[in-house]
């Protein structure tokens, strides 16, 4: 057995041997590779047809999204200003409804003190009490001391102060302004 050649030789066919059976094995092994390629290559196709339209509508419907809810937005100011003008319509008419109220109001007062005024009996002479001069009541010193001439204001200046108090009776209607 110091053979070399017949060693050789037996390694030789064991290598081939190793290898026809490796190939046998490998054989349905590559023929399931095979067909997995083709099917991936079924779905890349596939993919490669039906992704950018897919994709292509998918950014139209964001597209349209954003302008649904632009429209939703200015359809929900719109009805927030339809909703101030209609409250502010309610407050104008609420306000018109208590002048008219006040109006009437007093339009029933004033008739009905013309109507009392008017049904009212007159007399016939109108009579004028005075007390006698030992019944008038004394007057204080104060009010002697007003009705001397000299204590009483000046025309001018009783103008003055009525004009005063018309600047002053004018001050509500600037601060309103």
């Amino acid at each position: 057995m110091t053979e070399p050649l017949f060693w050789l030789g037996l390694s030789i066919v064991l290598v081939a041997a190793s290898l026809t059976a490796v190939l046998v094995a490998a054989i349905p092994a590559l023929q399931e590779l095979a067909r997995a390629a083709r099917s991936a290559e079924k779905l890349f196709d596939t993919l490669s047809r039906e992704l950018p339209p897919t994709l292509e509508a998918i950014r139209t419907t964001g597209l349209e999204i954003t302008d649904l809810t632009e429209d939703v937005s200015e359809g929900v100011k719109s009805a927030g200003q339809v909703v101030k003008q209609v409250d502010q319509s309610l407050d104008g008419a609420r306000k018109q409804a208590q002048n008219i109220q006040t109006g009437t109001r007093s339009v029933f007062v004033g008739v009905k003190a013309a109507w009392k005024t008017f049904t009212r009996q007159k007399p016939t002479r109108r009579t004028v009490e005075r007390l006698p001069i030992t019944e008038q009541s004394s007057l204080t010193v104060r009010e002697r001391e007003a009705l001397k001439p000299e204590n009483r204001l000046p025309k001018a200046e009783a103008y003055r102060i009525s004009d005063g108090y018309q600047e002053a009776s004018n001050w509500d209607n600037e601060i309103d302004e």
